[in-house]
């Protein structure tokens, strides 16, 4: 012990398991979400602020990065489920979501997922300004991603919906007219509009459409750790009002400019929100109670 003590090894041997034992403490754990297909695809940027926050309030060393491949949801929720190439996805919940999956029940968007507006095309704002009853929009044809929730939602409730195999196919798809219109969240619409104006679309000035739905972030059942990272970062974070402060950040001038009161609203049945969903908690969930005009009845 003595001749190690004395020798170069032994002289930096201690600053040699110090400086390991630090680098192991704030070693950071990589945690992938999905690449988006393209560059103008911008719905990621919400959560991922939000996702980092949690991390930041949950004091733990994760560090995003986007996956490998560029990927659709349903190839996204697959690559988690086979632990290949994803660790986190945002996504609308539902019951077979919720069974496959672990969700953190806190909805990213405080529950605008559910609040849609058409985007339509530049020639028909007129037409859409005439609509007055919930039949007549029933009636037109919207379009919906083919493994959306929302387009079993739509059905649900008798909405005519027809489904394209990709994202940035449907905004094609309006544009050509094949569809009426693509009912898209208050978070969602305005860049969307912006980034497609080319394509000659714009939101729509007169209809809202309404259903409980949520957005989580989603893990592997066996992640638990992350699960509950992401959970406690989340609750610290609305607890510090960071969480509500980020969402208006993001979200506050989308929601001015919906002008929500002046709409016509058509609130839906969601059968897909499982019991579980947490909307006695009020602090989650942008303000339901107020009050907007309401369509005329069809008869």
């Amino acid at each position: 012990m003595n001749r190690l003590k004395n020798s170069p090894l032994g002289s930096w041997l201690p600053a040699f398991i110090l400086l390991n034992t630090v680098i192991f403490a704030h070693a950071e754990t990589t945690i992938y979400y999905p690449q988006p297909f393209t560059t103008t695809d911008r719905r990621q940027d919400f959560p991922l602020e939000l996702l980092q926050l949690a991390f930041s309030k949950s004091k733990t060393s994760y560090r995003l990065m986007p996956s490998k491949a560029k990927m659709h949801q349903l190839r996204a929720l697959s690559s988690m489920e086979s632990n290949s190439g994803v660790d986190v996805v945002w996504t609308m919940t539902s019951i077979e979501r919720e069974n496959q999956f672990r969700p953190i029940r806190i909805p990213i968007h405080r529950g605008l997922a559910g609040w849609r507006i058409p985007l339509i095309k530049q020639t028909e704002v007129s037409a859409f300004k005439q609509l007055k009853t919930r039949r007549q929009v029933q009636g037109l044809t919207a379009g919906q991603g083919h493994d959306w929730p929302d387009t079993e939602i739509l059905r649900h409730n008798k909405f005519n919906t027809v489904t394209g195999s990709s994202y940035e196919g449907l905004f094609s798809m309006l544009a050509s007219g094949r569809i009426d219109y693509f009912p898209r969240s208050i978070a969602e619409i305005w860049l969307e509009a912006l980034v497609q104006a080319d394509k000659n679309l714009v939101v729509d000035q007169h209809v809202l459409i309404v259903y409980p739905a949520a957005m989580y972030f989603f893990v592997r059942n066996d992640a638990s750790e992350l699960a509950l990272a992401i959970e406690q970062g989340l609750e610290n974070a609305i607890a510090s009002g960071e969480f509500e402060e980020l969402f208006y950040r993001f979200h506050g001038s989308a929601i001015e400019r919906s002008n929500l009161p002046e709409r016509m609203v058509l609130k839906l049945e969601n059968p897909l929100l499982p019991e579980i969903t947490p909307l006695h908690r009020r602090e989650l969930w942008f303000d339901l109670q107020r009050t907007y005009k309401q369509p005329k009845n069809d008869t």
